[in-house]
């Protein structure tokens, strides 16, 4: 089965011993594609190093919302340089997280905002991080706002990317709603492992919904295990099992949904 991994965070301290050898063992799992996004400063910096490094891995650069508290104008400035370069083929990891609210909601915003400014003018997708407490919903509402503000409809939603979607929603969480209306703008909608954890129960119906080029799949390693992955360290390689669920949940057969994931990566980010 041909397999992408749009969301597995590589440079994580978490692989800092085995990097090489855990990339090995996702080529062999049929990984072909792989994205390893920035969180923050150093992360982006070495994504791009892993992108130089390791053909087929491709690297993002961003600002968590766990850490828009922190940044300053001149970090966002280098975030804005690194971007820029070729390497990159997104702008994130950026988004929306009141659940566990590690910066305030107003700095959330304002980095968010930036991040969709930034990928607008450089024509490429933001990727979105996104959740809400438990039972409520207020962080997906405000990133559509957001998004809309951004211009990203009045744009008609994937012009300004040349015919790609303009943002991808990684990992996917929220209410059905949100997902269509996500899908509506023109966006991509990432699934993880998250899928299989109580509460979350609704995303196979939005897994239902995506047109396969806007499908993608993902690890979000070093977190987020599926059934089977070791708890304490989710690796690129595991991406097999969400990806089977995606074809289980959609009715496809597994061969013919990998070959639309490797598709839909490289229309999302550019690549081949």
């Amino acid at each position: 089965m041909r397999l992408v991994d749009s969301h597995a965070h590589l440079q994580a301290e978490a692989f800092a011993a085995d990097a090489d050898l855990v990339l090995r063992a996702a080529r062999l799992a049929g990984v072909e594609r792989l994205l390893a996004p920035g969180w923050d400063l150093p992360s982006s910096r070495d994504s791009v190093a892993l992108a130089e490094r390791w053909p087929r891995v491709d690297a993002s650069a961003g600002i968590h919302p766990h850490a828009a508290s922190t940044v300053d104008d001149g970090m966002w400035g280098e975030i804005a340089a690194l971007a820029r370069d070729e390497r990159v083929v997104a702008v994130g990891e950026t988004g929306l997280d009141y659940d566990r609210g590690f910066s305030t909601r107003e700095a959330q915003l304002a980095n968010l905002r930036r991040h969709l400014a930034l990928a607008l003018e450089l024509r490429k997708p933001a990727i979105l991080h996104c959740r809400s407490r438990p039972g409520q919903r207020d962080a997906q509402d405000d990133l559509l706002r957001e998004l809309l503000a951004a211009g990203i409809e009045r744009s008609g939603s994937r012009s300004p990317l040349g015919g790609r979607p303009p943002a991808l929603l990684h990992s996917f969480s929220g209410p059905v709603d949100y997902g269509e209306r996500a899908l509506e703008l023109g966006l991509a909608i990432s699934f993880s492992g998250l899928v299989f954890r109580r509460g979350e129960e609704v995303s196979a119906t939005v897994a239902r919904l995506v047109p396969a080029e806007h499908l993608l799949v993902e690890t979000d390693s070093p977190y987020l295990s599926p059934p089977g992955a070791p708890r304490r360290r989710n690796e690129p390689r595991w991406v097999e099992v969400t990806a089977r669920w995606l074809a289980e949940q959609r009715g496809e057969d597994p061969e013919a949904l990998g070959e639309g994931l490797v598709r839909a990566y490289d229309a999302t980010f550019g690549t081949s």
